[in-house]
This record gives structure tokens, sequence and C-alpha cells, in this order.
């Protein structure tokens, strides 16, 4: 009788121990729910309706999950200091520009990619790979190889040779009674003039800010900025002053691709875009520089899902959606496939961004103390203050910029 019992009861367990590995597998029966991911995505807010679709269509390739994805607007140039504020309500997948990549991995904001890293690294540009990267390890997943700038032109009123001089096209602009913009009280914008004659933005042993920008060259390079912004020409303003005046008041003007759909618009047949212009120091031309940026989607090392966040930041930087971002937006991408694509090679904005990349300097050895002083000497420049000399006023920036670490 005894052994019989026995017997029953190892039946008994097998059965039910078979019963529980069967419910708890891979849901082969369909009893369970999908299990529930959470994540928050941010993005600007020109992109959300395209961010949107990236999403949906995120979820329908992996119906194994339920995913509840929410979006905010947060824009590339705020993401840090949004993060920074509270690490914990930030997003789990963020978009933001390559110069905020050391900030946020020294504040330990990043999680390393370690999924899928060696195909991003490979379907990507080596600049943008390297622009992603620190001391040898990739933090981010590039989407965009278009955050620099150029100069965009009305053709009906400075001509293609016109437009390589920043002398000749002042002139022109002046004679049409017509502005040349550029928001030299911009940081990023700015640089373009100390750069271009051999300014340096460096980061040291020390981890401190290197900046030569109050030496000879940068002296130099201060008398072009006072004299363009003294210039009857000139004229300064944000985006929506250079779209809404281009074609009527505006003849010219410094800016990236993200506002060639509406500056395509108003110039229509007379559209056209190039390179920076070359400025006059000591009697020679020499070639306006500018920043070649990137835009990376990073992962918060404080997601609560580590390994769907980083699908994702993977999915919306892919090769699929990197072509559907610049057929909707026109944001050109750091997918070498999407790169050689006809469409991409034919538009006029990415070409002229092309041709400035050659004279361009990564923002990865900028950090975020370089802004505000930057910015302070350009708004000083655009209103014509000289009470101090430009040289007082090149020494304070730098010792500014150099002593915000």
């Amino acid at each position: 009788m005894f052994k019989k019992l026995v017997k029953s009861l190892l039946a008994l367990g097998l059965i039910m121990s078979l019963g529980a590995c069967s419910s708890s597998g891979n849901n082969e029966g369909g009893n369970e729910e999908p299990e529930v991911v959470t994540l928050k995505v941010w993005g600007s807010q020109e992109s959300q309706a395209t961010l949107q679709k990236m999403i949906e269509s995120f979820k329908a390739a992996h119906p194994e999950k339920q995913y509840d994805i929410t979006l905010g607007v947060v824009g590339e140039p705020d993401a840090r200091e949004k993060y920074l504020e509270d690490p914990e309500a930030a997003a789990d997948v963020f978009a933001f520009a390559n110069d905020q990549l050391k900030d946020l991995v020294n504040a330990g904001a990043l999680y390393e990619v370690t999924r899928n890293k060696e195909a991003v690294i490979a379907r990507n540009g080596e600049g943008s790979i390297g622009a992603s990267t620190i001391d040898g390890k990739l933090y981010a997943y590039p989407f965009s190889a278009d955050n620099g700038y150029f100069l965009y032109y009305d053709k009906s009123v400075i001509s293609e040779e016109q437009a390589k001089s920043l002398d000749a096209m002042l002139a022109a602009a002046d004679a049409a009674g017509r502005k040349v913009l550029m928001d030299v009280s911009n940081g990023w914008y700015i640089a373009s003039f100390f750069l271009g004659n051999d300014g340096t933005l460096a980061i040291g042993a020390d981890g401190t800010q290197i900046c030569d920008f109050n030496n000879a060259n940068g002296l130099a390079a201060a008398e072009v900025i006072k004299n363009f912004t003294a210039h009857n020409a000139f004229i300064t303003g944000d985006d929506t002053v250079l779209t809404g005046g281009m074609g009527t008041t505006i003849a010219a003007g410094v800016s990236g691709t993200w506002n060639a759909p509406k500056i395509q618009a108003a110039l229509g047949e007379n559209y056209a875009a190039t390179k920076l212009p070359t400025m006059t120091i000591n009697g020679n031309q020499v070639q306006m520089s500018s920043f070649a940026g990137y835009k990376l989607y990073g992962v918060n090392s404080l997601t609560k899902f580590p390994a769907d966040a980083m699908d994702l930041a993977d999915w919306l930087s892919n090769e699929e959606n990197q072509l559907l971002r610049f057929q909707e937006m026109e944001i050109g991408p750091s997918n070498l496939k999407v790169a050689e694509t006809a469409e991409v090679k034919a538009n006029v904005a990415l070409a002229a961004l092309a041709a400035q990349s050659a004279y361009a300097v990564s923002q990865n050895d900028v950090l975020g103390g370089y802004w505000g002083p930057a910015e302070a000497f350009g708004t000083a420049m655009e209103n014509k203050n000289y009470e101090k000399t430009l040289q007082e006023q090149l020494d304070a920036m730098v010792s500014q910029i150099t002593a915000a670490q």
C-alpha cells in the first residue's frame, strides 16, 4: 500500500511539474499576458510625427511584448540640461547633439552600447561613430550627420561667384537693399571665424577646455567679426527671421539643413546653397570653418528596461528610419547606404553641407563652458559694444571658457 501511495504521489508531482513548465515558457499556449514594457522617448518638436511612425513600426516588429511608449518634446540642444535637471524623470531614449557626449558620460547618464554594437558601427560613417565614442567605448546610436551649417543664398541677388566671398556677398546684398543673416551671438556660428583662422578648441589631459581665440589669429578673426556685424547689410536673427525673410529682405543666410524646405519654398527657382564664404584676413582669403556635428540617440543609464531601450534606440537609428527621416524632414543620414541614395545626393542643402564638411571641426572637443562666453562676445559685437578693446574682450571670453570647468 505504501509503495502504491509513493508511486501515485510521484506521478502527481511529475504531472504538476510538466504543467508548470508548459505555463512558464514562451507563452506558446497563449495563456499568459505579454510583458508590458514602459518607455519614454525625447525628440524635437518638428520630429514628433515622424518619431511616432517609427515607434509604431517598432511595436509591430516586436509582437512578443506589449510596449507602452510615450513621446516628450525635448530638442537635441536641450537634452543634456534637461537630463541633468532630473535624471530619474528623463526619457529612457533621448536625442542629443554629439558635443554633449562627454558631459553626459562624465555624469554617468548613458548606458554603453552593448546590443548590436558591431552592426551599428558597420552601418554608419566613421565620423559619426567617432562622435559617439569615448575611450574606445560606444555610448550612442548616430542617426544624422547633418548637424552643421553652410550658406543659403538667393541666386537673383547673389551670383555663385559672389557667394564665395564674404566681402563680395555683403556688397551684392547691400546694392540690392537686402541683408546677409548670421546669428553671431550664437557660439555655434561665431566659432566659424576663429576656427577658420587656425583657432583651437580642444580638451586637455586634465579634462579642461583649451581655447586660444585670444591670440594673434583670434584677434584677426575678431576684426572680421567686428567689420561684418557693423556692415550695413548685416542682420542677426534666429531661424524664424531667416526663413521669414529669405526672398524678400534677406539675400543670404547661414543655417543648416533643417531650414531647407522653408527656404526652398520661399526662393523657388532662385534657391541655392554652398559652403561658407572666405573672409579677408591680412589681405588674404581665408576659408571660414564650421562645426561638424552629429545627432545621436542615447539610452538613460537609469532606465528600468535597458535591453528594450537599446533595441528602440537601434531601431530609431537604423537604415529604414534614417531614410524615412530624410524623406520627411530632409535630415542628412549618418547611415552609409542611405547617404549613397540618389535622392540624398540630389539634395541641394546636403550637397552644400558636404562641401563645407572639408573645412569643419568636430564638436567632440567642445565642453559646455564654451557656449556662454562665446555668446556674450558675439552679442557685444552685434550690439557694437566697443567700450573695451577687442583684445580685452577676447581675453575675458577665453578666461571664462577655460575656467568654466
